[in-house]
């Protein structure tokens, strides 16, 4: 066989388990006999663009699906070293395979690897560092392999209003303490009303996809949140199962059921007639990849528009794990998929101890970032900003995607994050219930469902799928409430686009007509 060689040192390298998560514990190495399930994502066998016209998921497959030699090859090479194909999908751009650590050891060489205990997670679990390596005649094909890192990859983007002495753990999120309740509320209804979203749709026949890593719902729950808000749902809601995670309440409402169940009611509300599909995955890297992916290409469920409120600093993030799910947005866009995700709740420095980084998905070229203002009552919206132990949009520029040509008003060269913005500051925050108990929630994690219901209501009025949605609105500044006022502790709000709000909050009406065209 021919030498092995490593992967472009931007895709595979691993960083050091101490650097993002300064917190976890080595204890020790993982064992040889264990299972591990790995997932080799292709680059498609041409080049994929999202601003033309929407594809069926049929022709998509037929025009950008991995080529049947490259797929043959990785499966060739996996059980030349013992190893198990479960699925080779050409359209997915993947190739899922199993055996244990010594198989998958010996094909790939991860070039350090050690089981980790983390903060959250009551069993060890596996973490790679360094490169990996493949073969030249895979090389070419192969935009990442994944499953070696276990490591949580991302958080929920939600903050929780909780009254004076009011008491909740702080595992996927932050707290906010306040005094009493906030007499500043508003329902989702009323915040889709306040932005002019249409009232003769319902986001009927569409479907919006959710993607969440942890956590879970109980369908009577959710019925009698609706109920009690005057919502009459006749859309359905169902879980969908990935990588061996399941819908799974935790019933701690400061944890990942919180988002799941505000994922759930802003999008359930304010599009009550669209059908709902919950993705639960792993938090990691393979585990998210492949949610999104499921989400993307799944043909029962078929989402025209699919909300992200969960991610992690760039800085925590592999190079191939972000290519590959940019390249998975990519595909949602060109299959007419809008992505909304929330830019982050921990301002400029996204919550690390640098002064400036940005959240990723939402820093994908390919996704609708999703920034959060502070939406009082009375008087101006602006930027959320309620300080260190309160919380403040995400946004600043990317250090791994360049600029695209379609964001105008970003002077550097780099990818800038938000693209919109919407009602985030718990202080203003949304009406909900979690786990059966009524509460306030805010954070950017309430925006990107938020956009992503307004997108669903936009296919039904439209008549067609909206898709990759971003140069469209950047061509439309006049469809936004411009933000203008506030910062987020590394940049200021200004006129036009700013890494801080974006293009400002929807004006519903003009953003259904701004994405009106099938294309760009």
């Amino acid at each position: 066989m021919t030498a092995s060689k490593p992967l472009p040192f931007a895709r595979s390298f691993a960083r050091p388990v101490s650097a993002t998560h300064p917190d976890c514990a080595r204890v020790g190495d993982v064992p040889q006999d264990r299972t591990i399930h790995l997932t080799i994502v292709l680059k498609p066998s041409t080049p994929i663009d999202p601003t033309t016209a929407p594809l069926s998921r049929e022709e998509f497959a037929a025009r950008h699906g991995a080529s049947s030699d490259a797929i043959s090859r990785v499966e060739a090479y996996a059980r030349a070293h013992g190893m198990t194909v479960d699925l080779a999908d050409a359209a997915q751009h993947v190739v899922r395979v199993s055996g244990t650590v010594k198989q998958a050891c010996a094909a790939f060489r991860p070039e350090k690897l050690g089981l980790y205990r983390f903060a959250g997670r009551a069993e060890p679990a596996m973490a790679r560092e360094g490169s990996l390596t493949l073969p030249p005649e895979l090389s070419d094909d192969v935009v990442a392999v994944m499953g070696f890192d276990e490591r949580p990859v991302a958080r929920a983007h939600f903050r929780r209003l909780l009254a004076s002495g009011d008491n909740a753990t702080t595992q996927g999120t932050s707290v906010v303490s306040a005094a009493a309740r906030s007499t500043s509320s508003w329902s989702p209804v009323d915040v889709a009303r306040h932005y002019g979203f249409p009232t003769d749709v319902t986001g009927k026949g569409q479907t919006i996809g959710l993607i969440e890593l942890g956590g879970g719902y109980q369908a009577s729950q959710m019925a009698a949140y609706f109920k009690t808000l005057g919502v009459s749902r006749t859309g359905t809601l169902t879980a969908v199962s990935v990588d061996r995670a399941s819908n799974a309440p935790d019933n701690d409402p400061s944890g990942a059921d919180g988002e799941v169940q505000l994922d759930i009611e802003v999008a359930g509300s304010v599009a009550p007639g669209a059908n709902i599909a919950v993705y639960f995955g792993p938090n990691q890297g393979s585990g998210f990849f492949d949610a999104l992916n499921t989400a993307v290409h799944d043909k029962t469920n078929a989402p025209g528009v699919i909300s992200i409120s969960w991610g992690g600093p760039e800085s925590g993030w592999e190079a191939q794990d972000m290519d590959a799910m940019d390249q998975t947005m990519q595909a949602a866009g060109a299959m007419g998929v809008t992505v909304t995700v929330a830019s982050g709740d921990n301002g400029a420095s996204d919550g690390t101890d640098q002064t400036y980084m940005v959240d990723f998905p939402a820093s994908s070229p390919h996704a609708l970032g999703c920034g959060g203002t502070r939406l009082p009552r009375s008087g101006s919206e602006v930027v959320w900003n309620d300080g260190a132990s309160g919380g403040a949009t995400g946004g600043g520029y990317s250090t791994h995607f360049t600029k695209p040509d379609w964001q105008s008003g970003n002077d550097e060269s780099y990818r800038g994050v938000p693209d919109v913005a919407g009602n985030a500051d718990p202080e203003t925050g949304y009406q909900v219930t979690v786990d059966g108990t009524s509460t306030v929630i805010g954070g950017t994690s309430a925006v990107a469902p938020l956009w992503a219901a307004l997108i669903a209501l936009a296919n039904e009025k439209n008549g067609h799928p909206a898709g990759f949605v971003n140069a469209r609105l950047y061509a439309t500044p006049t469809a936004f409430n411009d933000i203008v006022s506030g910062d987020n502790n590394g940049y200021s709000a200004a006129k036009g686009w700013d890494p801080v709000t974006g293009l400002g909050s929807p004006k519903g009406a003009a953003i259904i007509a701004a994405v009106a065209s099938a294309t760009t």
